[in-house]
């Protein structure tokens, strides 16, 4: 069976990142490898494009800040907005899951 899967659901992903801390984008990488067991390894070539879009979209900020080792990054952080679209976009996520099992179990159970 596969391992890696296409990431299809990333904004639901990156969203997700940021709910728990604000993040700089190498730091969502490997967190979402981490929390995937790898099954998620998103390049900077998916991330960034992403972050942009959601960025335009006010749902997250970036800002700068200095790393202890003294270089500076970019972090990005989930904004109010952005928490509004994390929310429909687990609804979403669970409806969709939740019909994937149904089929996967033979049929939702209708009452």
């Amino acid at each position: 069976m596969m391992k890696k899967q296409a990431i299809e659901h990333t904004k639901l992903l990156v969203l997700s990142l940021l709910a728990g801390e604000d993040m700089y984008g190498y730091q969502m990488i490997v967190e979402l490898a981490r929390r995937s067991d790898h099954t998620f390894d998103m390049k900077e070539g998916t991330l960034y494009p992403v972050l942009h879009g959601l960025e335009q979209a006010g749902l997250v900020e970036a800002y700068r800040q200095e790393a202890p080792t003294g270089r500076e990054r970019k972090y990005y952080h989930l904004t109010r907005k952005g928490q509004g679209a994390l929310r429909e976009e687990e609804q979403a996520w669970r409806r969709y899951s939740g019909a994937v099992d149904d089929v996967l179990r033979g049929g939702a159970d209708l009452a």
